[in-house]
């Protein structure tokens, strides 16, 4: 088992793109955990950053410690009833960006591989085939110095999914030190995943929202 080192980063506190009487959306950075663990020092994360300011905010899902981007909050039991279901019945729109090793054969495609909890290595996950379904749907943007940007955009929500998938097809998500050798992990100074894109529906005015928060990868797109 891994031993995870937290040192969530002070700047900024919290950057918040959206508010209103329902929902609060932020742009995590990496290395900030959404909310909570077990342990006492695991308690500094998004949702307690959000409630020190706003106490009726709600956590409705996650990213990865180390993954960037938008997060969207709720602050009442009817939007955290809403934006969940969303979430589990796949209504909601999520976009990523990587940087991965190599350059990819196909400029798109989809990787459809069955993920399961690695019970020999937790909290790691793995390609299984008794594992829950899982797809990914990628577009190679560009390529340069022997590493790729891929937008990514994922149907199902599994643990790790994206990180797992990109290992599976050869291409390592760089930073990555939960699925990459020390090449990949020394290849940049986090993970390089970004939650760039989120949409779903105002679960107060049923209006469409659309969120963007430009990725922070030097590479340059086309």
């Amino acid at each position: 088992m891994q031993i995870f080192s937290y040192q969530p980063p002070m700047i900024p506190w919290l950057d918040i793109r959206y508010i209103d009487r329902d929902i609060i959306v932020i742009n995590k950075p990496s290395g900030l955990l959404s909310n909570p663990g077990i342990a006492e020092y695991t308690h500094d994360c998004a949702l307690t950053r959000l409630q020190e300011r706003y106490k009726d905010c709600i956590l409705v899902h996650r990213l990865d410690c180390a993954t960037s981007g938008v997060m969207v909050f709720a602050r009442n039991k009817k939007a955290e009833s809403s934006l969940k279901t969303q979430f589990q019945n796949r209504q909601t729109k999520k976009t990523y960006i990587a940087e991965v090793d190599g350059h990819l054969s196909d400029a798109n495609g989809v990787i459809e591989l069955a993920l399961a909890a690695d019970k020999a290595n937790p909290p790691k996950q793995m390609v299984s085939e008794t594992g829950k379904p899982a797809i990914t749907h990628y577009q190679v943007l560009s390529q340069a110095n022997n590493k790729s940007l891929v937008e990514l955009k994922p149907v199902t929500g599994r643990t790790h999914q994206l990180r797992v998938h990109m290992q599976a097809i050869g291409h390592t998500i760089l930073g990555d030190d939960f699925y990459g050798d020390d090449n990949i992990i020394n290849a940049a100074k986090r993970l390089q995943l970004h939650a760039q894109e989120l949409s779903f529906t105002h679960p107060y005015s049923g209006k469409p929202m659309q969120f963007r928060c430009a990725h922070p990868f030097a590479i340059t797109q086309k």
